[in-house]
C-alpha cells in the first residue's frame, strides 16, 4: 500500500474539494474510516474541548497531540493531517513537532502563523507573528520531514488581523518557503474564498466552522473553485455534544432512556465502531 503521506499529496494535488472531517479521538476515527472518508483531520481544538474539557486558546501540548496521534494512527489506515498549531514554539521547536508528528503516523501537519498562545481561528483576539518568522518555522519543518511527501501546510490567521491583502501575500511567501499547501483561515465571503483557490499556486484546504465567520460552501462549489479539501474540523464533536446534551438532559429529567432511543448507537453499531469482530478473530488464532 502506498504511504499515507503520499496518499494525502495525491488526494490534496486532484484538487477535488476531498471531504476531511475532523476526528478528535481514536472511536471517531474509526466511523471516518468505516464510513468511506479517504482523509481525516486530528484536530487540535477537537482534542483540547474532548480531552481537556477547556476551550482552544493554545493549552494542550506537542506531547498530549502526539500521543492522539499515535493511538489514532494505530486503529485507521486512512492519512491523517493533523493540526500542529504554531509549531509550539519557535523554529527549533517546530522542527522537533515535525519529527515527532511524523514519528507517530501523521501524514502532514498544519503550522500557523498566530502568535503564542495561538485561538480559534474563528475566536476574536487574535495576532499574528511576522511572514517572515513563519517562514522560518515553515524551512524547519521541510528540514526536519524524514518523508519527502509529508505534507506541510501553512496556515495564516491575518485575514482577521490586516485583511485579505496580507493574508494572500503571507499564503504566496509561505508558498514560496517550501509549503506544500496552504490554508487562509476565515475568510468571510465567497469572493475571497474563490480568490483563494484562484491565486495561489498550491492546493488549497477550505475550513468550515458551523457558527463561525465563513459563510458554508457546498463540495460542488468548492471542488469548481480547486479546493484541494474541505475541512470540517469539528462537525463530530459538535453532533456528540448535542447528542450527549439531549440524552442525558432527557435521562435527569425522566429516569429512562426509553423517549430518546433514536438518538443512541445499538450495541452493534458502538461494537462495529470499535472492531469488535476483529478482537474475537484474534482470539480464537491464539487459543
Amino acid at each position: 500500500m502506498t504511504k499515507p503521506a503520499t496518499r494525502l499529496k495525491s488526494i490534496l494535488a486532484r484538487r477535488e474539494a476531498v471531504l476531511m472531517p475532523g476526528a478528535p479521538n481514536a472511536l471517531f476515527a474509526n466511523v471516518i474510516q468505516e464510513l468511506g472518508y479517504e482523509c481525516a483531520y486530528i484536530t487540535g481544538a477537537g482534542v483540547t474541548n474532548m480531552y481537556l474539557g477547556v476551550p482552544d486558546v493554545g493549552l494542550i501540548t506537542m506531547s498530549e497531540m502526539a500521543q492522539h496521534i499515535a493511538v489514532i494512527a494505530d486503529t485507521v489506515n486512512i492519512p491523517l493531517l493533523v493540526d500542529g498549531d504554531t509549531g509550539f514554539g519557535n523554529p527549533v521547536n517546530t522542527y522537533r513537532t515535525v519529527r515527532t508528528y511524523e514519528r507517530a503516523g501523521a501524514a502532514g501537519i498544519q503550522l500557523e502563523d498566530q502568535n503564542f498562545p495561538k485561538k480559534c481561528g474563528h475566536f476574536s483576539g487574535k495576532g499574528v507573528i511576522p511572514a517572515d518568522e513563519m517562514i522560518q518555522k515553515i524551512k524547519a519543518a521541510a528540514d526536519a520531514r524524514q518523508d519527502g511527501d509529508f505534507q506541510i501546510i501553512a496556515r495564516t490567521d491575518a485575514i482577521a488581523v490586516n485583511g485579505i491583502e496580507d493574508a494572500m501575500d503571507r499564503a504566496h511567501r509561505y508558498i514560496e518557503a517550501g509549503a506544500d499547501v496552504t490554508f487562509v483561515e476565515a475568510p468571510v465571503n465567497l469572493q475571497d474564498i474563490e480568490r483563494v483557490a484562484r491565486e495561489l499556486p498550491v492546493p488549497q484546504i477550505f475550513n468550515y466552522v458551523f457558527g463561525g465567520k465563513t459563510p458554508p460552501v457546498d463540495q460542488a462549489k468548492l471542488k469548481e473553485y480547486g479546493f484541494g479539501a474541505g475541512l470540517y474540523a469539528n462537525a463530530a464533536l459538535q453532533a456528540a455534544l448535542l447528542s450527549v446534551h439531549n440524552v442525558l438532559g432527557e435521562l435527569l429529567k425522566t429516569g429512562s432512556l426509553e423517549t430518546v432511543k433514536d438518538q443512541l448507537a445499538s450495541f452493534e453499531m458502538r461494537q462495529n465502531a470499535v472492531r469488535k469482530g476483529d478482537f474475537d478473530e484474534m482470539e480464537k488464532r491464539y487459543t
